[in-house]
């Protein structure tokens, strides 16, 4: 902590809070108002008390890898000498005599992902003067505005069910944690939450505004830039949701069963080619290529740069063939949405993170208690289609490739609110589905 955080950063979250206000009436309605500002409070308050953990548990990690060795260094770059400062912002990561002595004192220059991170710290250290607790509460900011988006977009489907909805969206513990400061997760899990908002806006509800097409670009190029994989996952169920809706307004079950196979033939190819594309430019994520690249991840986070974290767990050996990372579904799945067990706790975040799992698997176990008669009429809601298709292929992309806790907390934050999402509606059709049956027998 500096000077400057104590007198920079206040000025900078009234004026959040001002922005705020005068954009409520906006975005809210008389229902969600009394979610935007607590919600918004407790992003910041993460975003800072982050800060805090990196600096006095950490000492040091990537945020202030982030900043203070990253986007620091080039907003002094700029204050020095405006020409070096642009370069070195706009720089495809090559060293030069004019940026060498900035460059060299980045650890992530190299680094087209991570690097990424230091130039939107960056373009907000300009306006907090480089100041670490200020610009971290403008992710908090950016990561807000995501996840209102997606509370939107959930909400308008389901808005009898809204608290609910606020809570898997807003409130999650390790999402608002890991997902509002200086990392990475915040600005996918923000370009997430943007997307949905976007598609569903443009392909669900017919919304064919220019904004919404470039709402969706903007965050999958954010999304592309840092961590591409989110993608992989992400249009998959995207294209299926938008197939789904589709499919749900055709009244005629003998033209929906002729265009069944035509539809899912579409999005198989669709998807395909979506996965082609995201991996043209980067053969680790080359389709011929995903279970190498599992295995190097896994192998990396959990017995190299993550050994000493204390914190590791194993699926068994990859091995890199397709079948082989195919075979550890279940328990890649299983490690991403209900592990660590409290018994394989070796630290104090560990706990927290036992903690939050055990109650999400309370819940799905609350939820498949409910025995929801015809599991196929459950499916078929688009929404619920699309929230478990993601969050499922999500926990077993993030499940099999990090073989360290500590590092999942952070890289599972995108599914849980949209398996949670998936779960509500679950338990809400569940119940309406026994509720039309009790109706019928009594007619």
């Amino acid at each position: 902590m500096e000077l400057r955080d104590f007198v920079v950063t206040p000025i900078i979250i009234l004026l959040v809070y001002a922005v705020a206000y005068l954009l409520r009436r906006r975005v809210t309605d008389d229902t969600t108002r009394k979610y935007y500002f607590p919600a918004l409070t407790l992003r910041i308050f993460c975003a800072i008390a982050l800060g805090f953990l990196y600096q006095f548990y950490y000492s040091g990690g990537d945020t202030f890898n982030f900043h203070t060795h990253g986007s620091r260094v080039i907003w002094e770059a700029f204050m020095d000498d405006p020409v070096i400062g642009w370069k070195l912002f706009t720089t495809s990561g090559t060293y030069n005599h004019g940026t060498f002595a900035y460059a060299s004192k980045i650890p992530f220059y190299a680094d087209r992902s991570s690097f990424f991170i230091v130039q939107v710290a960056f373009i907000f250290d300009l306006i907090t003067f480089s100041t670490y607790s200020a610009t971290a509460v403008l992710f908090a900011v950016v990561s807000f505005c995501g996840s209102w988006a997606m509370f939107q977009t959930f909400y308008r489907n389901s808005s009898q069910h809204h608290f609910l909805l606020a809570l898997a969206t807003l409130f999650i513990p390790s999402v608002t944690f890991w997902g509002s400061g200086i990392l990475k997760d915040t600005l996918t899990l923000a370009a997430l939450g943007l997307l949905t908002l976007a598609v569903s806006n443009f392909f669900v509800y017919g919304n064919r505004k220019a904004s919404n097409l470039l709402l969706a670009g903007v965050s999958m190029w954010v999304i592309f830039s840092v961590k591409k994989y989110i993608l992989l996952c992400y249009i998959p169920a995207a294209l299926l949701w938008m197939y789904a809706e589709r499919l749900t307004r055709i009244r005629s079950l003998v033209l929906k069963m002729l265009v069944v196979p035509v539809v899912l033939s579409l999005l198989l190819l669709s998807g395909y080619y979506a996965i082609v594309l995201i991996g043209k430019d980067d053969p680790r994520y080359s389709i011929d290529r995903l279970a190498v690249t599992a295995q190097i991840t896994a192998y990396d986070i959990g017995f190299y740069s993550g050994k000493d974290a204390g914190s590791g767990y194993s699926l068994g050996e990859l091995d890199g063939t397709f079948t082989n990372l195919m075979s550890k579904i279940p328990q890649a799945v299983n490690v991403s949405l209900f592990r660590p067990y409290f018994w394989e706790v070796k630290n104090p975040l560990m706990l927290l993170s036992a903690a939050e799992s055990i109650v999400v698997l309370m819940i799905t176990l609350a939820v498949l208690s409910m025995r929801v008669r015809n599991v196929g009429r459950a499916l078929t809601d688009p929404i619920i289609l699309f929230c478990l298709v993601f969050s499922l292929t999500f926990a077993f992309a993030v499940g099999v490739s990090t073989f360290n806790f500590g590092t999942l907390a952070r890289y599972k934050i995108p599914l849980l609110p949209f398996y949670l999402t998936a779960l509500i509606n679950l338990y809400f059709f569940s119940k309406s589905d026994r509720k039309l049956n009790r109706l019928a027998v009594t007619e």
